[in-house]
């Protein structure tokens, strides 16, 4: 059987192209500029760049990358598709090194293309409640990396903080947050999971009055040298956290804290459309493709913040 990565669009403008729009425009080319669909044509003149289309409504040329995270970009469509490739089925992720000896690029244009379908991957939608009735919950947090200008300590003050919902059977949802305290995750608690939700942590205090606010709250006592008791137990999260701290510590090594948040989203994007779910990686490279649209990344500095 053939190799994924010999598929013509990996290697071939025009064939990335096609496969781009079919992914982008599954009913067809829509004009980004004013939304029409019904008046498009595909320009084919030897001295046109590939993909490019004219609205006859607005009279405007335009391609499917155009308001993307592809926009305005020199690196070869081609190779942004084999990037999304490499990135949707690596299960720890791929460093920006890595990314850019196999795209024969340089470090700089790895670490660029990385982040955008980072971006990609991160949900702009308003997402509804996780939980409700008869489903479970866990929620646990975990700390990555060092702050800029706090020296190291003990304990983890130095560090940031990562909380995650993770609802049994279905996935997961991650954010930076400031700290651990009540204050700092119990409204994002609260307006991500379900009231109805029987939800499980572990004994740390933050959590003692989510029972005011669920149906149900249970904890597992790990000083006690406890980890489960029949459904009561946290191994859906500390699963999560086994594979997001192996990819940020193993594959990262370093995140800087403005860039966290997108790393959050692309362990979340790959636990979100895995194999369980019946999404091989190719339909979870083309998931991540749908999310391009509508999102652009501008830096004005040049600095290699991430690797």
């Amino acid at each position: 059987m053939a190799s994924v990565l010999s598929r013509p669009y990996f290697h071939d403008e025009a064939a990335a192209y096609e496969k781009l729009e079919s992914i982008v425009w599954p009913h067809g080319p829509v004009c980004p500029h004013c939304g029409g669909a019904d008046r498009i044509g595909k320009l084919k003149g030897k001295a046109t760049r590939i993909g490019v289309h004219k609205c006859y409504v607005c009279r405007k040329l335009f391609r499917v990358t155009v308001h993307t995270v592809f926009a305005a970009s020199h690196v070869k469509l081609h190779q942004w598709l084999a990037a999304a490739y490499l990135m949707a089925s690596s299960k720890k992720g791929i460093s920006s090194n890595q990314m850019a000896r196999a795209l024969g690029t340089t470090l700089k244009t790895g670490w660029f293309v990385t982040h955008r379908l980072r971006e990609a991957m991160a949900s702009r939608d308003e997402l509804p409640p996780m939980g409700g009735p008869g489903a479970i919950v866990e929620i646990d947090e975990t700390f990555i990396g060092q702050k800029k200008g706090v020296p190291k300590q003990r304990g983890y003050a130095h560090k940031h903080a990562v909380m995650s919902l993770i609802e049994r059977g279905k996935g997961a949802r991650s954010f930076h947050v400031e700290g651990t305290a009540a204050a700092d995750l119990l409204p994002i608690i609260k307006a991500h999971v379900h009231s109805a939700t029987y939800v499980m942590t572990d004994e740390s205090g933050q959590y003692a009055h989510l029972g005011k606010q669920f149906t149900e709250h249970d904890f597992v006592r790990h000083s006690a040298g406890e980890y489960g008791r029949g459904i009561v137990h946290m191994n859906t999260a500390e699963g999560f956290y086994s594979i997001f701290k192996r990819g940020m510590i193993g594959v990262y090594q370093h995140c800087g804290e403005r860039h966290l948040h997108r790393y959050v989203a692309e362990f979340d994007f790959r636990y979100n459309h895995r194999v369980r779910f019946g999404v091989n990686d190719e339909e979870r490279t083309d998931r991540m493709l749908r999310g391009i649209v509508g999102k652009r990344l501008m830096y004005r500095d040049s600095s290699v913040a991430s690797v």
